[in-house]
């Protein structure tokens, strides 16, 4: 799974990198080295404008856990902060998503834990590692969004609306795999226009456009085990840990 990610990228510099031609310059997220489930995370998608009627690439945040439209309340968004690969076409929450709104949600990278057992006195832990494209580029994760309204709020409530969104993923490759077995999926730069495009419906023409991220090259190392509470927040959490087992 991907439970934990890193995005320090400003929304200018994301703007321009994934083409994206609006963004609300009063919208804005604080960089971020530990994004955790229900936070806002950045996403790019292609929505109709509503005055010229013309398709267009928008950054914006989403809170991550998607909630599918007919959920009773926001709550279950919490255990859908990822959507398999596998199965993404077809089960209920996705499939409609994965059909018509789809979404690249930018990461530096993301975490993953080893469970330590105890030994020599000290107590079992969950010892974190950060897993990033070795050349140190973004991945643009493969994401779905979805739109709920809450029955609670009036129409003209600028909060009846809430728009989530989820990480694809699949089983994982290479060194990434002895960490955990899912990693998040990415889409590549040249497949950018077909992913998001909402007229792209075919899930047979789809799901070939989801990919490794960086093509299986992947750094990682183990990082401070102050990045297991959502509280630590700060670059000090990608230091490597020197005093890391190694992996089996």
């Amino acid at each position: 799974m991907c439970g934990r990610f890193v995005s320090t990228t400003g929304p200018q510099d994301l703007a321009t990198l994934f083409g994206a031609s609006r963004w609300d310059p009063d919208e804005t997220l604080a960089p971020s080295w530990n994004v955790a489930p229900t936070d806002p995370v950045w996403a790019v998608m292609e929505r109709l404008d509503r005055e010229s009627g013309e398709l267009a690439r928008r950054l914006r945040p989403l809170r991550w856990g998607l909630v599918p439209s007919w959920a009773k309340d926001p709550g279950v968004g919490a255990r859908m902060i990822n959507a398999r690969a596998e199965t993404v076409h077809e089960k209920p929450a996705f499939r409609k998503a994965f059909a018509t709104r789809r979404c690249l949600l930018p990461a530096d990278g993301y975490y993953e834990w080893v469970a330590i057992p105890a030994a020599d006195g000290r107590k079992a832990y969950k010892q974190p590692y950060f897993i990033a494209p070795a050349d140190g580029t973004l991945i643009a994760m493969a994401g779905l969004y979805e739109f709920w309204r809450d029955p609670t709020r009036p129409d003209d409530d600028p909060l009846a609306w809430l728009t989530t969104t989820t990480v694809i993923t699949t089983q994982a490759r290479d060194d990434a795999g002895r960490i955990h077995d899912r990693m998040p999926l990415a889409i590549a730069a040249d497949d950018f226009d077909a992913w998001l495009d909402p007229d792209h419906t075919d899930p047979a023409q789809l799901r070939p456009l989801l990919h490794t991220p960086a093509d299986g090259h992947l750094a990682i190392r183990p990082v401070s085990t102050a990045v297991n509470s959502v509280r630590n927040n700060g670059p000090e959490l990608l230091a490597e840990a020197p005093d890391a087992p190694p992996l089996a």
